[in-house]
């Protein structure tokens, strides 16, 4: 098996626990590397108040340094659709033809930087909104709990964490 390095966004408050449990246990089985970053250094807090450490800034990510990202919902992940950063670690993963996911709420980054126009994907949606963003965006709105359109995985949720984590950890690029 490959080893690869997996830099994991989560967002600094109110990150999806369950979500990111079931992506890293994923990627540490196909014993990958993981670096965890959020839009500052430091403690981060769980929707359910598990604490993880971000290593890296979003600012400061290169995206040459990664094999694959993956963008983690939750609540507090909303606030990551519109921030530039993380647009940008998603639209150069995607040019240097490397493994992109999200999941949750997350696919909204990728929909508002362009990434899914004409693609296939999915998305938590709460009455509608998120659903109407992707397709607003040009996105295949599918549904379902995972995704994949070529190197883009998407995932609806925390129930789909754990088989969005496999499908993400065995995407080859």
């Amino acid at each position: 098996m490959f080893l690869m390095h997996t830099l994991i966004v989560i967002a600094k408050k109110g990150f999806q626990d369950k979500e990111l449990a079931g992506v890293r246990s994923a990627l540490l089985a196909a014993n990958a590397t993981i670096t965890l970053a959020s839009t500052e250094t430091g403690a981060c807090i769980g929707k359910f108040s598990s604490t993880e450490q971000a290593e890296v800034a979003l600012r400061n990510v290169e995206v040459e340094n990664y094999d694959r990202v993956v963008f983690i919902g939750g609540p507090g992940a909303e606030a990551l659709s519109n921030d530039s950063d993380a647009q940008r670690i998603a639209v150069q993963t995607v040019k240097a033809g490397k493994v992109l996911g999200a999941i949750c709420i997350t696919p909204l980054i990728l929909a508002k930087a362009g990434l899914l126009a004409g693609k296939k994907a999915t998305v938590w949606d709460e009455n509608g909104a998120q659903k109407s963003i992707l397709e607003a965006n040009g996105a295949k709105y599918t549904g379902q709990s995972v995704t994949v359109d070529g190197k883009i995985i998407t995932g609806n949720g925390p129930e789909a964490a754990e088989e969005f984590g496999r499908v993400f950890a065995g995407l080859q690029n």
